[in-house]
């Protein structure tokens, strides 16, 4: 079956972004999976870039699972004023959505066209690429976007609209449809991702 990689991380990536919408921490259980596969499928596919990512992706995905269980620890040991009797939703990481700070997204912005140039040279240079200002494009921000993600800041569903987009029509191109008509998908559901963790954080604030 030709394009049984692109089905199955298909569906384990309409997974784990649902599982994103709802703040859930098995997110970065399923995205371990789906980017493990991703690396073979994007190789074969002669997404360098897009590949190479996915081992930035599987440490990431190491790093926020640790940093939202670790948030669910620090809350449990020092919110002293907390109702022992009302437990936390078991699928909600400690960490509470906030915003990125401004000194935070000029950094980031920074790097990310600095990465975003220095990709796209590897590429003309050493790959046979035909869309490196594409791949080199999604590759550069969603460096930031997973960080983002790792820190639950609420403009990362920004991000990922702009990676997504990007991403639906380069993989039309390259011969993905399942994992291009899952990105299309992902443009819609980031969007009302993003109300609903802009609801999340003003309910914490309370």
């Amino acid at each position: 079956m030709a394009h049984w990689l692109d089905i199955v991380t298909t569906v384990l990536g309409l997974a784990y972004i649902l599982l994103e919408y709802r703040a859930s921490l098995w997110m970065w259980v399923v995205g371990f999976a789906m980017q493990a596969l991703g690396i073979i499928l994007y190789y074969q596919k002669g997404l360098y870039a897009d590949c190479g990512m996915e081992f930035y992706y599987l440490s990431m995905t190491v790093y926020g699972y640790w940093k939202w269980v670790r948030g669910n620890h620090r809350d449990r040991s020092f919110d002293t004023s907390a109702d022992s009797s009302d437990p936390q939703p078991p699928n909600l990481g400690g960490l509470e959505i906030t915003h990125i700070p401004l000194r935070l997204l000029v950094r980031w912005s920074a790097i990310m066209a600095a990465v975003w140039a220095l990709i796209y040279w590897l590429l003309v240079t050493y790959t046979n690429s035909n869309v490196p200002l594409a791949d080199s494009f999604t590759t550069a921000l969603s460096l930031i976007g997973i960080w983002a993600l790792a820190h639950k800041y609420l403009e990362q569903w920004f991000i990922w609209i702009a990676v997504d987009v990007v991403t639906s029509i380069l993989y039309f191109y390259k011969d993905i449809p399942f994992k291009a008509s899952l990105y299309a998908l992902y443009v819609i559901i980031a969007i009302f991702g993003y109300m609903k963790w802009r609801r999340m954080m003003t309910s914490d604030a309370k």
